[in-house]
């Protein structure tokens, strides 16, 4: 293949390469951690031991069953020991499990709002968490425990409708999966073989990866601030920015891998010609000089033809040898 087209074939290969780099990390991340309900659940599992996250589920389901149980001049004591009675649950390994089974409940939600056009929003149900509640206070003789109502107590995570212009191209990245980062490793692989100068190609993708890994991390960081921001009053932005976190911890470890990995690369091939051929503390061959004036033998092809030295002349002879001869 000719040089220009070659190079311009490697170019638009590893540009593609790098452009894939952020989308294919997106579309494994959509595939293993959010579609595959084992994964969202030890995604979210050690949300349980968080403080913001066990807070939000005592102010729910505290606000719930005090609505439920009238007490008359005992409401603002009974609220208050309920509240304290949910916050030492949620220390136990009951509310642990308890979290766990109302997120595998809420995985076919948030698949459902994230593949789907559904306007319902998607909730954590905290009823298994109230059952394990008023169980522990019956069996411990607590007044009013067993007229504490198990209903279902909803925390809202995310509104459906706020997803629908992701919808498409989100269920497109589920379906690509793995996909993605394989053919980005082949775009990159052919175009550094196709390229004039392998090892200035190599530093480019390296670069370009990094480039837009970084770009992947520094959305993510955005995202964050402006889910926070359309939360509604009544929902802890604490516990919202814990989960967040979590979902996109996976997605954000990646992208900064992929930056330090591609920056290291970059650094070693830009270092690789810098050094002399045989390595660091090689020294180059020293090539000894010529004296000025040494004949060098002349061959065709080489120059211009080097002047040919004179032919020696016959030293002068004595007047007395010149008589014998006469």
């Amino acid at each position: 293949m000719p040089r220009r087209p070659r190079a311009a074939l490697s170019a638009v290969l590893l540009v593609l390469a790098c452009l894939l780099v952020p989308v294919g990390a997106v579309s494994t991340w959509a595939k293993y951690e959010i579609e595959d309900a084992d994964a969202y659940v030890a995604t979210m599992a050690p949300l349980a031991s968080d403080p913001a996250v066990r807070d939000a589920v005592t102010a729910a389901v505290t606000d719930s069953v005090a609505k439920e149980i009238h007490a008359g001049p005992l409401q603002s004591a009974v609220e208050s020991f309920l509240r304290d009675a949910v916050h030492s649950f949620t220390e136990t390994g009951a509310f642990q499990a308890a979290w766990n089974a109302a997120n595998r409940a809420a995985h076919d939600a948030v698949q459902s709002a994230l593949t789907h056009d559904s306007d319902g929003a998607v909730t954590i149900d905290l009823a298994p968490i109230t059952e394990q509640v008023k169980h522990q206070l019956t069996e411990e003789g607590t007044p009013f425990a067993n007229r504490i109502p198990v209903r279902h107590t909803e925390v809202t995570v995310m509104k459906a409708q706020d997803l629908s212009h992701f919808r498409k191209g989100f269920r497109m990245l589920q379906v690509a999966g793995l996909w993605l980062p394989v053919a980005a490793v082949l775009l990159a692989v052919g175009g550094i073989l196709l390229a004039v100068r392998r090892r200035r190609a190599v530093t480019a993708t390296a670069l370009g990866a990094a480039l837009g890994a970084g770009v992947l991390a520094a959305a993510v960081a955005v995202g964050r601030g402006l889910t926070l921001d359309d939360l509604p009053p009544d929902v802890s932005r604490a516990a919202a920015g814990a989960v967040y976190d979590a979902l996109t911890d996976t997605l954000r470890t990646a992208a900064w891998v992929i930056v330090g990995v591609g920056l290291v690369v970059a650094l070693g091939a830009w270092l690789s010609g810098r050094l002399p051929r045989g390595g660091p503390g090689v020294p180059r061959p020293h090539r000894p000089s010529r004296p000025f004036g040494t004949f060098r033998p002349f061959r065709p092809g080489t120059g211009p033809t080097p002047p040919q030295p004179a032919p020696p002349q016959p030293a002068p002879r004595s007047p007395a040898s010149l008589r014998e001869d006469l």
